[in-house]
């Protein structure tokens, strides 16, 4: 499973790379609107900052309602540093989105279909030629619903019927989701810096680490 983060913030997103388990990125109008910077200027940043990876999701604003005002969105979004090869549309989950989503695909341009919650949705995504399908399981949790078994019953339905679209677990919050996610057959998960720093860790691994060292003092002073 690969790993993308959930960032609109610079800062993140460079210590992200950095490490190297990056591969790719994913904003939304929320998380750019928190950095109080202009959505074009913080996308064309970001592809700036990771050059390497395989995408980095520019969503279209909720002011696009029309397939034909997401279809004028994405068309401004991907001349962004000179037509990346990089960016992707990310579109909502509505009649509308998968629309502009057929039309995007046509034309070769990668799409990422967005707050989907059940298994149809995510199929009717796949069907418009999405990308990337995302479906959001902290926010089904919320509701007292278990958002990872979502993405079990989508990894299910694409295997059987052999579609193409990949699972980006997206609304992911803690460690325990990672694993799951991971084990239920998503493609991707999109998580917080926080949860990435939260996975690289373990008290034993502290301990060890620890351990380590002071045995390596006592070499040392022989």
């Amino acid at each position: 499973m690969k790993l993308f983060i959930d960032s609109a913030n610079v800062a993140d997103i460079k210590k992200a790379y950095k490490v190297g388990v990056l591969s790719g990125v994913t904003t939304n109008p929320s998380l750019v609107a928190k950095e109080g910077v202009k959505f074009e200027d913080r996308i064309e940043e970001i592809l700036k900052l990771v050059p390497k990876v395989e995408s980095v999701s520019a969503e279209v604003t909720p002011e696009a309602e029309t397939a034909e005002e997401m279809i004028a969105q994405a068309e401004e979004l991907i001349k962004i540093n000179n037509y990346d090869k990089n960016i992707t549309i990310k579109l909502p989950m509505t009649l509308d989105g998968l629309e502009a989503c057929r039309y995007l695909t046509d034309k070769g341009i990668k799409t990422n279909v967005t707050l989907i919650f059940t298994v149809n949705q995510a199929l009717l995504a796949a069907r418009a030629g999405a990308t990337y399908v995302s479906p959001f399981l902290g926010r089904l949790d919320d509701i007292s619903e278990d958002g990872v078994q979502l993405v079990v019953k989508i990894a299910e339905l694409f295997r059987v019927h052999n579609l193409d679209a990949q699972i980006i677990a997206a609304s992911v919050r803690h460690p325990d989701h990672v694993t799951r996610v991971a084990m239920a057959g998503a493609h991707i998960a999109t998580v917080p810096f926080s949860v990435i720093e939260q996975i690289s860790k373990h008290p034993l691994t502290d301990q060890g680490l620890e351990k380590f060292a002071a045995d390596w003092k006592k070499a040392v002073k022989g």
